[in-house]
């Protein structure tokens, strides 16, 4: 059985810095692509981050480039995320999500499991 399990939500301010971590069981963890994808209130789920297997590619939503940070320790089975400079509008349930290939995708349909997501909050 495939576990996902985030940690790192929390309320910070705007301009602050939140560090969110998956830890993952179940499945070869360093066979396979990993994705962030956050959800607001009243809207739909969206991609944020995907790191390949190896962590060689990445790739960020616009919203996010420049700001967050995906990144993975295949030796400890688990997948960071570092946001930096967070927006109100940041604040959604973070959700981190793996698929059953190597490579990265933005679509959360590619994606087989997930974990139960951890509330991010920013104030303004």
């Amino acid at each position: 059985q495939v576990q996902l399990v985030e940690s790192g939500g929390g309320l910070v301010q705007a301009g602050g810095s939140l560090r969110l971590s998956c830890a993952a069981s179940g499945r070869t963890f360093s066979r396979y692509g990993m994705g962030w994808f956050r959800q607001a209130p009243g809207k739909e789920r969206e991609f944020v981050a995907a790191i390949s297997w190896s962590g060689g590619t990445t790739n960020y939503a616009d919203s996010v480039k420049g700001r967050f940070t995906i990144a993975r320790n295949n030796g400890k089975n688990t997948v960071y995320l570092q946001m930096n400079s967070l927006k109100p509008e940041d604040t959604a349930i973070y959700y981190c999500a793996t698929r059953p290939f190597g490579s990265t995708d933005f679509s959360p349909l590619s994606y087989d499991y997930w974990g139960q997501g951890t509330q991010v909050t920013v104030s303004s």
